[in-house]
């Protein structure tokens, strides 16, 4: 388990990095043993150690998740100013980057209030014409329950952070 007080920490490093780069990566196994790597663009995370993402693309990671539902999420803050800055300083002010284990959930539907709050995240991209083919009828969802956590550790710049 995830403690509250790490958690708290560990939302806005997350939040940083789909302001960033808009995706963290999702890892599988795949049946052979090697690791299947993806972007997820729509994992949320809620206060309770959880979130959830839509799964409707990744015809591989799916049935990846269907044979074995643990999973690791890497998320890293790319704001190129970010990085700058903690370059010149010599410190990260914030965590870069965190990885985080969980076990995913069987397929659902989506509630309403989940399809809202994933059209509000992408709402900049509402004028634009991929926004309907890619995102429009986004309705299926795997829970994650999220036990374990790791910061991305550089050293004296990242000492004391997480």
């Amino acid at each position: 388990m995830i403690p509250d007080e790490k958690w708290k920490t560990i939302r806005p490093i997350v939040e940083e990095a789909f302001k960033s780069c808009l995706h963290c990566s999702l890892a599988t196994v795949n049946e052979d043993g090697s690791p299947h790597i993806t972007p997820i663009g729509s994992l949320m995370l809620r206060e309770d150690q959880t979130g959830y993402f839509f799964d409707e693309y990744c015809t591989k990671t799916r049935e990846n998740i269907n044979r074995n539902p643990r999973v690791c999420f890497l998320a890293v803050n790319a704001e190129r100013s970010f990085w700058v800055k903690s370059l010149i300083r010599g410190r990260f002010s914030s965590m870069p980057a965190v990885r985080l284990m969980g076990t995913v959930s069987d397929l659902r539907e989506a509630t309403s209030g989940e399809i809202a709050d994933w059209h509000s995240r992408i709402a900049f991209a509402r004028p634009t014409k991929g926004y309907e083919i890619m995102w429009g009828k986004m309705h299926t969802i795997r829970d994650v329950k999220f036990d374990a956590y790791e910061p991305m550790t550089t050293g004296k710049m990242t000492s004391g952070l997480l």
